[in-house]
């Protein structure tokens, strides 16, 4: 059995929301150069050197790749295995996690950008609570993975309840009107993460779950899937909103489909957008 001291959870999410937030990734850095170069319009091109040297100074300079730092969003994977020590006075896994959020976004100088109550608006002051998804496996792994989500992205994002004679059809044109009715609102060329069955909540847990679950442009194991990733890509980047809707070739880097059983009565689908920095970080303990 694994024992994991709640402190050093709260240390490594305290470093992974300040990293996420300063460096651009490896898989995201190669795929915004890939881009770049691919990128006819000269707007458009202008927009990739200035995202390429933003990042550059970001992480030179420990500075938010974007002033939108986002919620601090986790999927945390709890080996049924794991044994948490309650050290230095944290009393869960849940307390370690807000306690991390809130001392990196502050130590980091991040923008707080969580308010306490929906309609009366006032802020929390330390970007807390955090949003925290718990998915327990057989065991003793223990991994959790981070996503800073801004609201210009986060906004744009939908999800539809179709009846299952939509088909493939109707998914494809749904995830394509989405960003197209999103336009420059999410700070593209962005990242779309496909939600495709469960049911109404899940479906928009899976759209978030495409954007973090595997590499930025890596293809999905299904080659049924697979396909359709190539030919969402195709058609949204066809689409010429460009860089940050300056028109171009490249309005998105990825599209990311994840797939869940669903009743036989539906066909649950969601689109999850992220901007262009896509600040996501893993780590295991």
């Amino acid at each position: 059995m694994k024992t994991i001291n709640l402190s050093e959870v709260r240390e490594k999410i305290r470093e992974i929301v300040q990293k996420a937030n300063f460096e651009l990734q490896d898989d995201t850095l190669t795929v915004v150069k890939e881009m770049e170069a691919k990128e006819e319009s000269p707007a458009g091109k202008s927009v990739f050197q200035q995202m390429l040297e933003n990042a550059k100074v970001a992480k030179e300079e420990k500075l938010g790749l974007c002033q939108d730092t986002g919620l601090a969003i986790f999927f945390v994977e709890l080996g049924e295995d794991v044994q948490l020590n309650k050290d230095d006075g944290l009393g869960s896994l849940k307390e370690a996690i807000t306690e991390g959020t809130r001392l990196g976004y502050e130590e980091g100088y991040l923008r707080k950008s969580v308010v306490e109550d929906p309609i009366r608006r006032k802020n929390t002051g330390d970007n807390t609570p955090a949003y925290i998804h718990w998915e327990l496996e057989p065991g003793d792994a223990f991994k959790v993975t981070f996503v800073a989500k801004g609201g210009g992205a986060e906004n744009m994002s939908q999800i539809r309840m179709f009846a299952p004679a939509a088909g493939q059809d109707g998914i494809e044109n749904f995830v394509v009107e989405t960003v197209d009715t999103a336009g420059s609102n999410p700070c593209p060329p962005m990242v779309v993460g496909v939600g495709v069955g469960g049911n109404f909540e899940y479906s928009a847990l899976l759209a978030k779950k495409a954007l973090l679950r595997r590499p930025l442009g890596s293809q999905n194991p299904d080659p049924f899937y697979a396909d359709m990733e190539k030919r969402l890509l195709e058609r949204i980047n066809n689409l010429g909103i460009g860089p940050q809707g300056m028109g171009g070739r490249c309005t998105a880097l990825a599209v990311h489909v994840e797939s869940f059983p669903c009743h036989i009565a539906s066909m649950p689908a969601a689109v999850n957008i992220q901007c262009h920095s896509h600040r996501v970080l893993s780590f295991e303990l």
